[in-house]
């Protein structure tokens, strides 16, 4: 790594690095959580457009993204779900083109008084700004384009065509990224600077969101014998799946990137309603319920099992062998992507720059990891082709109460970044 462009790079950063974290607790500021990220994205779209990049702002249209491989299913035709797309067109294009993604939908706050100051209102207290999405991933939306930025101070430009992507969905879906790669936008390399402690992501795990229906029989608490309790009948079957996510675990079953861990694949049974009166027993009850799976585990084979597991459970319940569950899928319906497994030499190519940088800018190696969760990254790398490095800064309490990112974190990632897009893209006048 040339040590001249290292250290002008690193000043530029730091030259900006103020303005930087002005921009990421206004980003932060926005509340975009799902049906809500109109406001962020016109922040952004806005921001793009002030610094000269051609931008591209549309509605995701679940017509024309239907069909394709990678599609979550949603319960109902979006309503304002808006993705901002930024091109670098480059004069001399000798480079090897680039995607930075990001995405700026959040997940719900939760309630207000767990926090310890208002989750919208971003604060700066011992080198972390606190707030909901500050870390994910409002932080990396920002060291993407500040890495731009410093390239541009030092009056250089990429020379290959970089985009630059705000998307939305990522929290439940990934449709925002799957209808960027409907709309044409592709590269030789993608970054994802999701907030895993300036770590590479090696693996990470596909997720199927489902809902579980049951229909119970209602009548007066006072009979309740004479009736049938569909929020209690739901608890056999959280059991029986339970007992199917340990057998998921299992030793035997474990890709290599994973064989070290225990418990990596997690459900979770994130919401329950059920009922419509304290006095009545409840005739209904709805499980929203999460389950991961491995790299190369097939989401069809994985949902077949699902619902064998629950119907064989139910047929255990004299009440539901007669009223059967219905399941149905809605939200998450994604693979899992193991970089790892790309054995090409764009990836391996990829990965060097990535690894150059890195070590540049903290005299370390570039440590490696599988996660436990779901990126975007396996659109570009399972239906794309396209390695996928997924890299970003440390963060703390992501999608919990007082989530935070480390602020030098997030400048040495910005740096990196920088190094990377002129390792990879190569370096043109602008």
């Amino acid at each position: 790594m040339d040590q001249r462009l290292t250290a002008r790079l690193a000043d530029a950063v730091d030259a900006a690095f103020d303005d930087q974290t002005a921009f990421l607790a206004a980003l932060t500021a926005h509340p975009s959580t799902r049906g809500n990220e109109q406001g962020a994205q016109t922040f952004m779209a806005e921001a793009l457009a002030e610094r000269g990049y051609t931008v591209d702002r549309w509605q995701i249209d679940v017509a024309a993204i239907r069909g394709l491989p990678g599609l979550s299913p949603v319960p109902e035709p979006y309503e304002d779900a808006v993705n901002v797309v930024a091109s670098h067109h480059s004069r001399t294009g000798k480079g090897r083109s680039l995607i930075l993604n990001g995405h700026v939908d959040v997940v719900p706050e939760g309630p207000k008084d767990m926090w310890t100051s208002a989750p919208f209102a971003p604060r700066i207290e011992d080198g972390w700004m606190w707030g909901r999405g500050a870390g994910d991933m409002k932080a990396g939306l920002s060291s993407n384009l500040f890495a731009l930025d410093a390239l541009r101070a030092c009056g250089l430009a990429p020379a290959a065509d970089v985009t630059f992507q705000s998307v939305v969905e990522e929290e439940c879906t990934g449709n925002g990224a799957l209808a960027c790669l409907q709309r044409g936008y592709t590269a030789d390399a993608v970054l994802i600077p999701e907030p895993f402690a300036e770590t590479l992501v090696t693996a990470q795990l596909g997720v199927i969101w489902f809902q579980v229906r049951l229909k119970g029989r209602p009548t007066h608490v006072a009979y309740a014998g004479t009736g049938a309790n569909a929020i209690e009948a739901a608890i056999p079957l959280i059991q029986a799946l339970h007992e199917m996510e340990a057998r998921w675990n299992a030793p035997a079953n474990r890709p290599a990137d994973y064989a070290h861990m225990d418990h990596a694949l997690n459900l979770n049974i994130g919401r329950i309603a059920g009922g419509d009166w304290t006095s009545s027993v409840p005739a209904w009850c709805v499980l929203d319920v999460r389950m991961a799976i491995f790299p190369g585990q097939g989401i069809e084979a994985a949902k077949a099992e699902i619902e064998e597991v629950i119907r064989d459970a139910a047929r255990q319940d004299p009440f539901l062998r007669g009223a059967m569950p219905d399941i149905v899928y809605h939200g998450f319906h994604a693979e899992g992507y193991a970089l790892s497994l790309d054995g090409s030499g764009t990836a391996a190519a990829a990965i060097g720059a990535l690894k150059a940088a890195h070590g540049a800018v903290t005299g370390a190696e570039l440590p490696r990891a599988p996660i436990t969760a779901t990126t975007d990254a396996r659109f570009f790398g399972l239906h794309a082709g396209t390695p996928t490095l997924v890299y970003g800064p440390r963060a703390e309490a992501i999608h919990g109460f007082d989530e935070r990112v480390d602020l030098e974190s997030l400048r040495r990632v910005t740096k990196a970044t920088a190094l990377f897009i002129a390792g990879w893209c190569g370096l043109e006048d602008p």
